[in-house]
């Protein structure tokens, strides 16, 4: 049985990212840069405090209320990093968040993609099989209500996949049980090369990947 993916998170870096969010609906503001450093208001609104690698950090608000990260990290300096994570979420929230999306695709057609969330959802429970399948290649432990899949030479970070399963339904206090399986690509897994007009050449290899860790015949959803 064929069974739907769903891109939640999509995040590309430029070297002109502002440029593409001059108009009246966004406003930027600096939390970390030269002579400026609000720590504590990143981690209000994000929930994460600020990491070493980032030497640069802004705070894009819309017009609809969004707040999304803005980094430039130290290995590209040149380069600043648009995330726009909660695509596929149950919530006003990725209502606006897809509407932002569409209005910036025309214009950044060229820039690279970082980063590719794919969620799976299942009402009630994970199947089994699946489980299975992902504790051949991958050790589960669990942080908070996360449960993250990682191989043994892994420490923390995967420069390629990350695996996680968490509880949907808790996350957005929805009233039926919902499990989310999230597959993470990183710029690593499409060799740092993706362009935001070639995704659809990456459904494919995605897919198979899935494939390859839970038996899944996944499709897709192009954003």
């Amino acid at each position: 049985m064929e069974v739907k993916g769903l891109i939640d998170s999509f995040n590309f870096s430029s070297n002109h990212l502002e440029s593409y969010l001059t108009n009246e609906n966004y406003n930027i503001q600096t939390v970390k840069g030269v002579g400026i450093s609000n720590k504590d208001l990143w981690l209000k609104t994000f929930k994460k405090p600020l990491t070493k690698n980032i030497i640069e950090a802004k705070i894009l608000h819309t017009s609809t209320g969004l707040e999304i990260p803005i980094k430039r990290f130290s290995v590209s300096q040149n380069k600043q990093t648009l995330e726009i994570a909660g695509l596929q979420g149950y919530n006003d929230k990725s209502k606006y968040l897809n509407e932002l999306l569409n209005e910036l695709k025309e214009h950044i057609q060229d820039e690279v993609i970082t980063r590719l969330d794919v969620a799976i959802d299942f009402k009630d429970k994970i199947p089994i099989r699946v489980i299975r399948e992902l504790k051949k290649s991958r050790t589960p432990f669990k942080y908070a209500n996360s449960t993250y899949l990682k191989t043994d030479k892994e420490k923390k970070t995967n420069y390629k996949i990350n695996i996680l399963i968490y509880p949907k339904h808790i996350k957005e206090n929805l009233d039926d049980e919902m499990q989310r399986l999230e597959f993470s690509f990183k710029g690593a897994y499409f060799r740092g090369e993706l362009k935001v007009k070639d995704l659809s050449k990456a459904y494919e290899k995605m897919q198979k990947s899935i494939k390859r860790f839970t038996g899944l015949e996944v499709a897709i959803k192009a954003v």
